[in-house]
């Protein structure tokens, strides 16, 4: 039995006309949200880093070279508003890790890029972070986290489709 299971059991008790699944469902997956955070976040420490910040400087890395992104673009691949993303580059840029560029498409613009030293220090932390990754699904077989991966894919991708609409 898990934590989930035991708050399952006593609603069944005190309400057995609930249909309990999807809390059960959204439970597990909140839990395991929890713990996943708890454990990338001791990794994203040890660099000096958030998970926000760790977010952006990871959304500029895979973009590929320049390694530049304009602010509504990084904006859309992290899903925060744009008083956050400021303040998130505010902060990146203060420790030298990104810098405002003008956007030579756009002379009003510009454009967030990687420092050297942000690309430097994205690159050289991935190892570890997957390596966190890897230990925090330890415990799934390689049949497992294929398959839960497979699930999670398709149940996110209705929910995500069925919200653009909304």
């Amino acid at each position: 039995m898990d934590h989930v299971d035991k708050i399952i059991a006593q609603w069944t008790r005190e309400r057995p006309d609930l249909t309990l699944e999807p809390m059960a469902l959204i439970g597990r997956i909140s839990r395991l949200g929890q713990h996943f955070s708890r454990g990338m976040g001791k990794t994203f420490a040890k660099y000096g880093l958030n998970a926000a910040s760790f977010d952006v400087l990871a959304t500029l890395r895979r973009s590929g070279a320049p390694f530049r992104l304009s602010p509504g673009d990084l904006m859309a691949t992290t899903m925060v508003s744009s008083g956050t993303m400021t303040n998130r580059i505010d902060q990146l840029a203060k420790e030298g890790l990104v810098e405002r560029v003008k956007n030579p498409d756009d002379g009003r613009g510009f454009l967030i890029s990687l420092t050297d030293k942000g690309f430097a220090l994205v690159d050289g932390m991935l190892k570890d972070h997957i390596a966190t990754q890897l230990a925090l699904t330890a415990d799934l077989t390689g049949d497992e986290l294929e398959a839960l991966s497979k699930l999670l894919q398709a149940y996110l991708s209705r929910i995500e489709d069925a919200s653009k609409g909304s």
